[in-house]
C-alpha cells in the first residue's frame, strides 16, 4: 500500500489507474492514425488533439471511479462490467456534445470518438478481467504473519479477507490458543509463538504484525528484536489496523498513542490551510448553489406546512455550541412528543421533498453560511446535538476528543460509513473521526471533498 493524501492506497489500484490512462490514450492516438486524413501528428501537437482527447481521457476515468472501478478492482461478473464500460463510454459521448455547444474546437472529431471509444471498451474489458485473474496475484501483495492473541489480529485478517483490492494476504496466524491448522479470518494458525523464528524463515513474510493481550509475559521480545535486526518489518497490531482499515481502533488505544503521537493533528499550519480553503470554499459554494438554495426553499415551502429552515443547536469546537441550519426535511414540530432522537431508516417525520433533498444532499446547503461564519468547516467530525453529545461522552472513551476540530458538512467517517443510529456506528464513526484528526491536512480534505462529490451524485449514505 502506497501513502497518498494521508490515505493508504492499494498498490494494484494505483497500478490499474495508471495503466488505463495509457491504454485509453493510446486507443484514442490509434483511432487518430487511422481516421484522420490530414497528418495526426499536427493534429495531435498543435491542433489541440492532445487538450481534447484529455479531456475524453478524463470523462472516462472519473466514470471507471464513479462506478467503483477503482475500489473494487476484482470482476465478479464480465457482463456487468462491460455494461459498467458501455455506460461510461455513453456519458463521454454525452459531455463531448456539452463540450460542443460551448467550444466547438474542445470535441474530438466523431468518428475518432467513436472508433477511439469502441478500441477503449475492448482493451479495458480484456485488460480488467486479466488483471483481476493474475496480474493481482503478483503484484503489490503484502504477505502479513499474524502474530499474538489480540482479537485485533482477527479482526484485520476479515477486513483483508472481504477486502481483497487492498493488496493483502493473510500468511497465517501465531498463538498459542490454537492448534496449528485451526482456519481463522483470512488465513489459519501455522503454530505457536515459540515457533516463531522457524515459521518466519518458512513463510518468509512482508510484515510481521504483533498484538498481545499480556505483553510482559507472552510477548517473545528477543526472537523479534532479533528478526528486526535482521531486516523484517516488524509492526503493532493497531497501527496495523489503522493503515489497512482507515481508522483508528478503539478497542486497543491507549492514551499514550495520542499523547507521543508524532502526527496527532490539528496543527497550526494545517488550522490555518483549512480555514482559508473553508472561507474560500463557502463564498464560491453559495455563490454557484444560490439557484439551488432558491429551489430547494421554494420546494420546502409547497411541501409541507412550517419554516423553510431547520434551525437545531450542535456541539462545535472546544464543546461550544452552536445553531445549525439546514433546510426542513421532516415535518414541522417533529420531535415535539419524543424529543431528541436519531434519525433512522425510512424515517416517518421525513417529507416527501425532504426525502429527495437528503438523497442529494441539498438539504445541507445552508451550512456553508455555518462554514463562513467560522462555526463549522467544510471538512471535519459530523457535528451532534448537545443531549447525545453528554450521553455517548460517558459511554465512549475519547469522545470529547473529537471536538478539538471544527465539524464538518461532510468527514472521513461520512464517505466510509454508512449512516448510524447504534452505539456500535458511532464507536465505529469515532474510529474514523479519530483517523481524520491525527491526519488532518489540505490533501486528505481535498480527497474526502472529492468523494463527497461522488456520493451525492449517486444519493448514498443519506438517510
Amino acid at each position: 500500500m502506497i501513502r497518498l493524501f494521508r490515505v493508504f492506497i492499494p498498490v494494484g489500484a494505483l497500478t490499474l489507474l495508471i495503466s488505463e490512462v495509457i491504454l485509453l490514450s493510446s486507443a484514442f492516438v490509434l483511432a487518430t492514425y487511422l481516421i484522420l486524413t490530414v497528418d495526426p501528428g499536427v493534429y495531435l501537437l498543435y491542433d489541440g488533439g492532445w487538450i481534447r482527447i484529455a479531456l475524453v481521457l478524463a470523462s472516462i476515468i472519473v466514470g471507471l471511479h464513479f462506478h467503483d472501478l477503482y475500489s473494487q478492482i476484482h470482476v465478479k461478473s464480465r457482463i456487468v462490467l462491460l455494461q459498467q464500460l458501455c455506460l461510461v463510454i455513453g456519458i463521454s459521448f454525452l459531455l463531448q456534445g456539452f463540450i460542443s455547444y460551448l467550444d466547438p474546437f474542445l470535441r474530438v472529431p466523431i468518428r475518432v470518438m467513436v472508433l477511439g471509444s469502441f478500441i477503449s471498451v475492448i482493451v479495458i474489458f480484456g485488460w480488467r478481467i486479466f488483471f483481476s485473474s493474475y496480474a493481482l496475484r503478483v503484484m503489490g501483495r503484502d504477505r502479513l504473519l499474524l502474530v499474538g492473541d489480540s482479537r485485533l489480529l482477527e479482526d484485520i485478517g476479515s477486513y483483508i479477507e472481504q477486502h481483497p483490492e487492498s493488496g493483502l494476504v493473510v500468511a497465517g496466524y501465531l498463538d498459542d490458543s490454537y492448534e496449528p491448522g485451526t482456519p481463522l479470518p483470512g488465513g489459519k494458525s501455522l503454530g505457536q509463538l515459540n515457533a516463531l523464528r522457524k515459521i518466519v524463515e518458512a513463510v518468509r513474510p512482508s510484515r510481521i504484525v504483533v498484538g498481545m493481550s499480556e505483553r510482559r509475559k507472552r510477548m517473545p521480545v528477543s526472537e523479534l528484536l532479533e528478526l528486526r535486526f535482521a531486516g523484517h518489518i516488524i509492526e503493532e497490531a493497531a497501527n496495523t489496523y489503522e493503515r489497512v482499515c482507515g481508522r483508528i481502533c478503539l478497542k486497543e488505544l491507549r492514551p499514550s498513542q495520542l499523547i507521543y503521537s508524532g502526527e496527532l493533528g490539528p496543527r497550526r499550519q494545517n488550522v490555518i490551510y483549512q480555514t482559508l480553503a473553508n472561507l474560500a470554499g463557502a463564498l464560491i459554494g453559495i455563490l454557484l448553489s444560490f439557484p439551488l438554495m432558491l429551489l430547494t426553499a421554494l420546494a420546502v415551502r409547497l411541501n409541507s406546512p412550517g419554516p423553510i429552515l431547520y434551525r437545531q443547536v450542535r456541539v462545535g469546537i472546544n464543546g461550544a455550541p452552536f445553531t445549525l441550519y439546514k433546510f426542513r426535511s421532516m415535518r414541522a414540530n417533529a420531535e415535539a412528543a419524543t424529543g431528541a432522537v436519531w434519525a433512522m431508516q425510512n424515517d416517518p417525520r421525513v417529507t416527501a421533498v425532504g426525502r429527495v433533498i437528503r438523497k442529494i444532499r441539498f438539504d445541507e446547503l445552508p451550512q456553508l453560511f455555518n462554514v463562513l461564519r467560522g462555526e463549522m468547516s467544510i471538512v471535519g467530525p459530523r457535528p451532534e446535538r448537545p443531549e447525545f453529545v453528554k450521553a455517548l461522552t460517558e459511554r465512549i472513551p475519547y469522545y470529547t476528543q473529537r471536538h478539538c476540530v471544527r465539524p464538518g458538512i461532510t468527514g472521513w467517517a461520512q464517505i466510509n460509513y454508512k449512516y448510524g443510529d447504534t452505539l456500535e456506528d458511532t464507536i465505529c464513526k469515532l474510529e474514523f473521526d479519530l483517523y481524520y484528526i491525527k491526519n488532518m491536512s489540505f490533501s486528505l480534505d481535498t480527497y474526502i471533498v472529492f468523494h463527497t462529490i461522488k456520493a451525492m451524485l449517486l444519493s448514498r449514505g443519506a438517510q
